[in-house]
């Protein structure tokens, strides 16, 4: 199988989650792609972080049950860390392709994640535009360190095949919706008594 990992905070999932999570599984000719809601972001302050559960339910409302899963996998694995993960990911699910999905705001700051390098040799990554960071994405610490492993977008189904590390830029349309935008306006509420 080849399946595509989103982690994130999901505080809460929104349409933006969704759209990146179909374009890779049509652009990489993945089988799946797991929602990973983390159980802490160590990147992300913990004041106006929703509970746990109440951010799983939001990924898994964008779940399909078939290509698009969302998983507590992060918190029964006790891990917080993106390679560490993947790593243990790897070794459970031996005759699974992974690979790691991220929009450029992800790449931005990339450079700033545990094990960062290590993550980038364990599995190739796929970066989708965000409105206002795709610049300082491609102009980042990570690309700059990974640029010659950077694969064409035409060599995205192929990604699973190169040999060490592999990372590539989908095009896609922006979608400006965020996490906090729609938390500041009220719109979503994460209720703090479903954890």
């Amino acid at each position: 199988m080849r399946i595509g990992l989103l982690g994130g905070s999901f505080n809460p999932a929104h349409e933006g989650h969704l759209q990146l999570a179909r374009r890779a599984l049509r652009s990489l000719r993945l089988d799946q792609v797991w929602l990973m809601v983390s159980p802490g972001n160590p990147l992300k302050p913990k004041a106006g972080m929703g509970p746990f559960r109440a951010r799983l339910a939001s990924a898994q409302r964008l779940s399909d049950g078939r290509h698009i899963l969302a998983t507590d996998i992060e918190f029964r694995l006790k891990q917080r860390y993106t390679a560490q993960t993947v790593a243990m990911l790897k070794q459970r699910f031996p005759n699974a392709s992974f690979v790691w999905l991220m929009g450029a705001d992800g790449l931005a700051q990339f450079s700033q994640w545990k094990n960062w390098r290590r993550l980038a040799r364990l599995v190739p990554i796929a970066v989708l535009p965000r409105p206002g960071s795709v610049t300082p994405a491609l102009h980042g610490a990570a690309a700059s360190a990974l640029r010659a492993q950077r694969r064409p977008s035409r060599e995205s189904p192929i990604l699973f095949r190169q040999k060490g590390s592999a990372w590539t830029f989908l095009s896609a349309p922006q979608n400006d919706i965020s996490a906090t935008a729609l938390r500041e306006s009220g719109r979503v509420c994460l209720d703090s008594d479903q954890e």
